[in-house]
């Protein structure tokens, strides 16, 4: 009985850590996913309108982004985004562990284009 409840309790912080990493890569690549298309579709907009627009879609997805980690730079018709940034993810109870995560953007984009 006792080697039962050991299982389930390890199956239990499996489930657990698997749920929390799982939900904090589903908010980085939705968050990857808006900043790519900001950054596809930006038209005639400086580069600090676009890292505006990306901080406040780090803001929304609730990750831990600051502007001395993420370069955004424009070279001729590519808009290329870089960065990094530490989550810390508890993996168990009592257990933070700091997941690292980087951005590599580099979109076509085609400035001046009919709508």
């Amino acid at each position: 009985m006792i080697k039962l409840i050991i299982k389930l309790a390890i199956a239990a912080l499996i489930a657990n850590a698997s749920w929390r990493v799982g939900s904090a890569y589903l908010s980085y690549y939705k968050f990857e996913d808006a900043a790519r298309e900001v950054t596809q579709f930006r038209g005639d907009k400086s580069d600090s309108q676009i890292e505006s627009r990306i901080f406040d879609l780090a803001s929304e997805y609730d990750l831990p982004l600051t502007r001395n980690n993420l370069t955004i730079r424009r070279e001729e018709s590519h808009t290329i985004v870089d960065g990094s940034f530490t989550r810390p993810i508890e993996l168990a109870p009592g257990y933070t562990y700091p997941w690292p995560f980087s951005i590599h953007i580099d979109t076509f984009t085609e400035i001046g284009a009919p709508r």
